[in-house]
């Protein structure tokens, strides 16, 4: 039991368009014994899988480069280095990532390794992502991946030495927080160990 529970004292469905936008009222008992009510507006989003893909023999990674909207609405250009990733929609996560890994990259991954499941953004969205890493040789492509052209996904697959990727990260050129977290664990993980 949490020291300061907290009371959800309404929601109310703001948009329904894609996933629910709640406006949330809730009671939390501060630490100094008080009781205060907020109200937040949550995005009830489904939870998501993502995997990197690296070839420990030729020391590469496998990224994809794909529009989004929120990194431009901020002022960014919009095209961001990513693992590949997607939404769950009641599947296992391990079989999810493995079917957007084909789509996106066009490579047929038989075995992935689960890494940890993390929040993506707990202030703002109910979003938990599934992170794993994954093995990959270039004879396991079947094609040029690139995504779902129905679902509006035109995807970029880029393939980058560890060097690269590395020196780009150093840089601040990777900002997709997925991804940052995944190449981080190659560094500090896989590649001490000689995977």
């Amino acid at each position: 039991m949490h020291k300061h529970p907290v009371r959800i004292l309404g929601q109310q469905i703001l948009s329904d368009d894609y996933f629910p936008l709640k406006k949330i009222t809730y009671e939390q008992r501060r630490r100094d014994g008080a009781v205060q009510r907020e109200t937040r507006e949550v995005y009830a989003s489904a939870d998501g899988a993502t995997a990197l893909l690296y070839d420990p023999e030729r020391r590469t990674v496998l990224l994809t480069r794909q529009f989004r909207i929120g990194a431009h609405v901020s002022g960014h250009h919009g095209y961001l280095f990513e693992t590949a990733a997607g939404v769950l929609e009641g599947a296992d996560p391990a079989e999810r990532v493995r079917a957007e890994i084909r789509e996106e990259t066009g490579y047929d991954i038989e075995q992935v390794e689960h890494v940890m499941t993390l929040f993506a953004s707990p202030g703002v969205t109910t979003e938990r992502v599934h992170y794993f890493v994954a093995r990959y040789t270039p004879d396991q492509r079947r094609d040029g991946g690139g995504g779902k052209e129905d679902e509006g996904e035109d995807i970029e697959v880029l393939e980058l030495g560890y060097d690269e990727v590395f020196a780009r990260l150093a840089r601040g050129e990777i900002e997709d927080v997925k991804t940052v977290v995944l190449l981080q664990h190659l560094q500090l993980h896989l590649m001490n160990r000689g995977a």
